[in-house]
């Protein structure tokens, strides 16, 4: 049950699917709440992934820009739905189980990489756009998702040599990743100013930054935290939940892909403030009004 370990830091007593749903003589019971709540996820990622991906595809005919690690980014999250499912329906002794959670680690491991590596190029459009528009070459890319693909891949096996390396090297993996998405996003900010690449890109960009951020510090720190060896089994258990919320929440990304979406929003906002001043001085005339 090697995915527990990732998620909950405890291959016996974490998130035990089959421990949810048999007693001690193997008859199945209802499901848990947890398992419903996974279903859940399941349904609604797995019907809304494909599409995003489709949706992501035809940008790149549109801007003529291949956004591959979004792409990547929105497979890995397509594996780690499917392996819930094996986790949800399978028998935890068994090969397919154990399997399925194998893919489940390595398909979480590289949906935090390719979140760096979302970061990281929104960074270069504002701070490096002359190299970002000349010197960027589809075979740099292409290189470094197979990097992000492949260390998970040698990750995962560890835990069968030594489990306890095996936690802090996890825990550091799932840490590194946070002082990148501040650099990023701190850079970005800073570089505004001088960058011409216009307002609209630059709200864009910006969101997609504060995003993955939000993603990153709500759904994997509290992974972390059980990583690193704080909280009882409670947070053992949320911190699996969240992690399976983050194929919900890269969605999201699309959204923000999108142009004119950052402008809506803040069009949305900016009525709902004006609305709120308006009543608020129609208010006060009236105070003012009846007390004349």
């Amino acid at each position: 049950m090697e995915g527990s370990n990732i998620t909950n830091a405890s291959q016996g007593n974490s998130y035990n699917y089959s421990n949810n749903t048999s007693d001690h003589d193997g008859n199945k019971h209802t499901l848990s709440s947890f398992e419903v709540v996974t279903c859940i996820i399941i349904s609604i990622g797995l019907s809304l992934t494909p599409v995003a991906i489709y949706a992501v595809c035809s940008l790149v005919r549109k801007d003529h820009v291949a956004p591959i690690s979004v792409i990547n980014l929105l497979i890995s999250d397509l594996i780690q739905l499917c392996c819930l499912i094996v986790v949800v329906a399978g028998e935890e002794e068994s090969i397919i189980f154990k399997f399925g959670f194998y893919l489940y680690d390595v398909g979480l491991m590289a949906s935090v990489g390719f979140m760096v590596c979302v970061a990281l190029e929104r960074y270069l459009v504002i701070a490096r756009p002359l190299w970002y528009s000349f010197e960027r070459t589809i075979k740099t890319p292409v290189v470094v998702c197979i990097v992000v693909w492949v260390l998970p891949v040698f990750i995962s096996p560890i835990f069968w040599i030594n489990d306890k390396v095996y936690y802090i090297i996890v825990a550091t993996y799932l840490l590194l990743p946070l002082p990148l998405f501040i650099f990023s996003l701190v850079g970005t900010i800073k570089a505004l100013s001088a960058s011409r690449v216009p307002s609209d890109e630059k709200r864009r960009i910006v969101g997609i930054l504060v995003l993955v951020l939000l993603i990153y510090m709500l759904l994997f720190m509290p992974t972390v935290i059980w990583q690193l060896g704080y909280g009882n089994y409670i947070i053992s258990d949320l911190s699996f939940l969240f992690v399976q919320l983050s194929p919900l929440a890269d969605l999201f990304l699309y959204v923000f892909m999108r142009k004119g979406t950052i402008d809506k929003f803040l069009a949305s906002v900016c009525c709902c403030r004006m609305d709120s001043n308006d009543s608020s001085r129609m208010d006060s005339n009236d105070i003012c009004s009846s007390s004349v």
